[in-house]
Order: structure tokens, then C-alpha cells, then sequence
């Protein structure tokens, strides 16, 4: 694995066995877009949205200006957003996000995935390249991930993994416009030095 810089306003680049973890930029629009739009009613009913809040703009300023605010979390390390490649389709989208230094020195991975590339494990495979990003060059303690409990497609994520169950947090967040309850996963530093060959060999090294 790999962390790859390039140029004055560097893509960061995290490598796996098929996917490719890249930071994007304007010029992904189109692929963007054209994911976003055909997967609508997939991806829309699991969306973080107060109730009331208007789907966000996707016309390509906003998604420029997105692209900046990433860029921008990026550079105060308070958030990491990638789109996941295979090759050079994108097939979804995983943040590292809500980055607590100090104490806490933990984050939440979030991460959607193309309808007609569900199910070929790129996720998972994106997970643990996320893992080893957060842990071993961020230096993070702890990583959670929050599922809404019905939410199945995302769930065989964490138990592919194996990612220890913490509990339910109810009404945790408003998905949609609903105040769902959200089943928490996670996983610690000292928890990812036991497990890290076992996940690096079965899911990023060739």
C-alpha cells in the first residue's frame, strides 16, 4: 500500500488490491454525477438530511465547491473524503470523518457504493485501506462506523470485517428527515495491531 502526493493541490491516493481510494476534484464530475443520478432512489433514503433540508445541489458548481470544502477539511485534518476507483470508474464514495485529536483521537468512516457494483466486496476492500490510512499514518485511536440496523447491504460491510459491535444508539441521527437508531460499530488501535495482517492480507495485499 501506498500513499500517493502529486503537485501544488495534491490528490491523496490510497491504493488496494482492485480499489483506489482518491481524493477528487472537479474533473470527476461527469463519473460523478452519472453514478449520483441513475442510483438516486439507492442511495437517497440513507442520506444524513435534517427534515425539511432540500436534497443538496448536485450541478457541477456545487459539486466544485464540495470538492474545496474537502479539500479544506483535508488540510486542517478534521475530515479525509475519497472517491473509491476501480480503475477509472468511480463505484462510490467513503469519508473519514468528524476527526478528534486531543483525547480522543477518533473518526467515523461513512461510505456509499454504486448499485450495479454492490456485492463484488469493493467496500470492504475500501474499509480496510481506510483502516490502515486512519491507524498507521493518521495515528488514530479509534474508528467508528454507525448503521442504521435495517440497513442489511451495509451491515454484511462490518461483519465481512468482523468490526465489534458496540451497541444501538437510539434516534442517533436525522437520515432523510427521521430520527433513525443507528447500530455502532468499532474498532481501536490496539484492536487493528492484532487484526491488521489478517484484514491486509484477505482484503489489499496482492
Amino acid at each position: 500500500m501506498r500513499v500517493t502526493r502529486s503537485g501544488s493541490s495534491p490528490s491523496l491516493v490510497r491504493h488496494g488490491r482492485r480499489v483506489t481510494l482518491r481524493t477528487m476534484s472537479a474533473l470527476d464530475y461527469d463519473r460523478w454525477i452519472e453514478v449520483r443520478q441513475r442510483c438516486r432512489d439507492w442511495l437517497v433514503p440513507w442520506e444524513p438530511r435534517p427534515a425539511g433540508a432540500p436534497e443538496p445541489a448536485e450541478d457541477r458548481h456545487s459539486f466544485t465547491s464540495r470538492c474545496s470544502l474537502r479539500e479544506r477539511e483535508r488540510q486542517l485534518g478534521t475530515g479525509f473524503g475519497f472517491g473509491i476507483f476501480v480503475g477509472e470508474q468511480l463505484v462510490g464514495e467513503l469519508t473519514i470523518s468528524s476527526v478528534q485529536r486531543g483525547p480522543f483521537q477518533s473518526a467515523y468512516i461513512g461510505y456509499w457504493v454504486d448499485a450495479d457494483e454492490a456485492g463484488k466486496g469493493y467496500v470492504p476492500e475500501a474499509v480496510v485501506a481506510a483502516l490502515a490510512f486512519s491507524f498507521d499514518e493518521l495515528g488514530l485511536h479509534r474508528i467508528e462506523i454507525s448503521i442504521i440496523p435495517r440497513n442489511d447491504r451495509s451491515l454484511r460491510v462490518v461483519e465481512k470485517l468482523g468490526i465489534r459491535k458496540e451497541g444501538v444508539a437510539e434516534r442517533f441521527l436525522q437520515i432523510n428527515g427521521v430520527w433513525e437508531d443507528h447500530a455502532r460499530f468499532a474498532m481501536t488501535a490496539e484492536e487493528w495491531v492484532v487484526r491488521r495482517d489478517e484484514l491486509l492480507e484477505e482484503w489489499i495485499d496482492a
